[in-house]
């Protein structure tokens, strides 16, 4: 069975369970919800399995703190063996409109912490990343409150439709591959 690792990228703790920072938290807690599955709490992270047509998807989310998920991501690929073109890093993305994909086969941090480690730990910044628009509707000086902030209503109403869409995206990464992947989702 081919094995992949989906991992959430986010900050463990009640106070950042609904802030643009953990959509990669929100997203595999909705699929795990979806899907009728359960996390369990494993050495650096909570873990659950998901499987779909002869492949196991492991989804993680670190309880390193964002600035340091590279440990989590690492110890996993390692302990199960997974190749880093058989893992997702999904992301909240400032420069990107709300809602909006983009699914790259490596690439720069972007400034963004979690990706900074997880690149520092892979010696690498090739490992397809999932980045999800949180836009930059902040005023300057304002961007640690904005991507720790809650979502606007506006934003709350319209993210169940991009939560079904990035299900969409996390399933055909598996079953479709990155490249047809990148083609279906990008910009959508």
């Amino acid at each position: 069975m081919k094995k992949f690792l989906i991992v959430g990228l986010g900050n463990i703790g009640p106070e950042y369970v609904n802030t643009r920072h953990n959509i990669g938290f929100k997203i595999l807690n909705y699929l795990a919800h979806k899907e009728g599955l359960e996390f369990e709490n494993v050495k650096l992270g909570q873990i659950t399995e998901f499987k779909i047509k002869g492949r196991s998807l492991l989804l993680l989310k670190p309880n390193t703190y964002m600035n340091l998920s590279g440990k989590a991501v690492l110890y996993w690929m390692e302990k199960e063996n997974i190749p880093k073109e058989n893992v997702l890093i999904i992301t909240d993305d400032l420069n990107l409109p709300f809602g909006s994909i983009r699914i790259k086969p490596k690439g720069s941090d972007g400034g963004h912490n979690g990706l900074k480690n997880i690149q520092l730990l892979l010696n690498s910044s090739e490992y397809p990343r999932f980045r999800f628009g949180i836009s930059d509707q902040f005023k300057k000086g304002q961007q640690v409150d904005y991507v720790l902030g809650h979502w606007t209503d506006e934003e709350h109403a319209a993210l169940k439709e991009r939560l079904d869409v990035s299900l969409e995206v996390i399933k055909s990464f598996a079953l479709a591959g990155l490249a047809n992947t990148m083609n279906a989702f990008n910009g959508k």
